[in-house]
C-alpha cells in the first residue's frame, strides 16, 4: 500500500504530518500524485486556530482532526474506468484537493494543465475561481472603475483578473505597504491605504464619483464599511472575504438603501453545479477559462508565489499564518516524497 503523507490539524494550533490510506478510486475518479498545494490564508487560518465559524456548511463548530487545503497541481497516477478527460501521466490542476501526497478526486475536479503553465501556477487555479466568481457576480463591464479591499491571495488574484476583464481604473487597498506595491506590480492603477484620512475622497477623485464594482476581501466589517464610502450610485460589492463575525454595524439606510448599492454573497459554494449562465459560472468552467487566459499570456500566476516549503515545515508555516498580519503567498512542494 502506498504511503500518503498528509497534513492533519489535530487540535487548534497543532498539526501532524501523518501517513494515511489512499482510498480506492471509483469509476469516475482520478488519483493524482500532488506536486504543489497552495495555502488559502483566510480559510486555513480559521481551521488552524479553531474558529467556531470555520465552515458555512458545518455551522458554528470546529471539529478535529481536520484535513485542509483545496487548491493543488500534480500528475495523474491512475484513473477510473469511466474517466475520459485525463489519463495517467497528464499534468493537472486540482479543485477541492488536500494538503497531501496523493488525492483522489472526481474527474470533474481535475483540469489538464497546458504545457506552458507551471505546477506553481496550476496550484492557484482553484483559488482563482473564487475571485473570478465574485467579479462575474458583479456583472463588471469593461471600462468600469473597480476596487479591491484587502490584498491577500484572493485580493491579488482579483486585481489581475479585473485587469484581464477590462476594469479601469483598478484601485488596490491594503494597510500594508508591501501588499500595495505587489498589487501595482500585478496591474493595479492605484494602491491606497484604507487608513489614510482622505481615503474615500481620494477614491472618488480618482474615479470621478466612486467605483462601480468593489471586491471586498478583508472579511472585516470595517472593510465593508469603508468600501461602501467609496461606491458610486448603483454600485455592486462582492463579499468575497468571509466575514465570520457579525459584531459590526452598517448605516444601511444611507450607505446601501439610499444609493441603491447591491451587496452580493460571493462564497465559492454559492454557484451552480452545472450549466453556466451570465454572471453565474460553474467551478469547472471558471477553472478552464482561467487556464485559457493563463496559457494565452493574459494572466501570469507564476508571479504570485512568494515562498515554497516542504510539508515537513508545516507546523512552522501555519503558526506564522496564525500570527503574522502580512502572511505571504505560500505553496508546499510535495515532489520530494516518493
Amino acid at each position: 500500500m502506498m504511503s500518503n503523507k498528509t497534513i492533519v490539524f489535530t487540535e487548534p494550533y497543532k498539526l501532524e504530518l501523518q501517513d494515511l490510506e489512499i482510498p480506492p478510486i471509483k469509476e469516475n475518479e482520478v488519483l493524482v500524485k500532488i506536486v504543489r498545494t497552495a495555502i488559502s490564508s483566510g480559510t486555513e487560518r480559521a481551521n488552524f486556530i479553531g474558529d467556531p465559524n470555520v465552515s458555512i456548511l458545518s455551522g458554528p463548530v470546529a471539529i478535529y482532526p481536520r484535513i485542509v487545503g483545496y487548491s493543488a497541481s500534480g500528475i495523474v497516477e491512475a484513473v477510473g474506468d469511466a474517466v475520459t478527460s485525463v489519463k495517467p501521466g497528464d499534468r493537472v490542476a486540482c479543485s477541492w484537493s488536500k494538503h497531501a501526497q496523493y488525492c483522489v478526486l472526481r474527474e470533474s475536479r481535475t483540469y489538464k494543465l497546458p504545457d506552458n503553465i507551471s505546477f506553481d501556477a496550476g496550484a492557484l487555479v482553484h483559488i482563482a475561481t473564487f475571485s473570478s466568481a465574485a467579479i462575474r457576480k458583479c456583472r463588471l463591464e469593461f471600462g468600469e472603475p473597480a476596487m479591491v479591499m484587502g490584498l491577500g491571495i484572493l485580493g491579488l488574484l482579483a486585481v489581475e483578473l479585473l485587469k484581464s476583464a477590462g476594469a479601469a481604473p483598478i484601485i488596490a487597498v491594503d494597510p500594508i505597504k508591501e501588499k500595495r506595491e505587489e498589487a501595482l506590480r500585478l496591474g493595479a492603477d492605484y494602491a491606497l491605504s484604507p487608513f489614510d484620512p482622505d481615503f474615500s475622497d481620494r477614491v472618488k477623485e480618482i474615479t470621478e464619483g466612486g467605483v462601480a464594482v468593489a471586491i471586498e476581501v478583508t472579511g472585516k466589517g470595517a472593510g465593508l464599511d469603508s468600501a461602501l464610502d467609496c461606491m458610486k450610485k448603483f454600485g455592486r460589492i462582492a463579499l468575497l472575504g468571509c466575514t465570520r463575525s457579525s459584531d459590526f454595524t452598517i448605516d444601511y439606510y444611507r450607505k446601501v438603501h439610499g444609493p441603491g448599492i447591491t451587496l452580493i454573497g460571493a462564497h465559492t459554494m454559492a454557484r451552480p453545479d452545472t450549466n453556466s449562465s451570465s454572471g453565474m459560472w460553474t467551478e469547472a468552467d471558471d477553472a478552464k477559462a482561467i487556464l485559457r487566459l493563463a496559457s494565452m499570456g493574459r494572466l501570469n500566476f507564476d508571479k504570485f508565489v512568494e515562498e515554497v516549503y516542504s510539508p515537513t515545515d508545516a507546523q512552522e508555516v501555519f503558526t506564522r499564518l496564525a500570527n503574522e498580519p502580512s502572511f505571504p503567498i505560500v505553496e508546499f512542494d510535495w515532489s520530494a516524497f516518493e
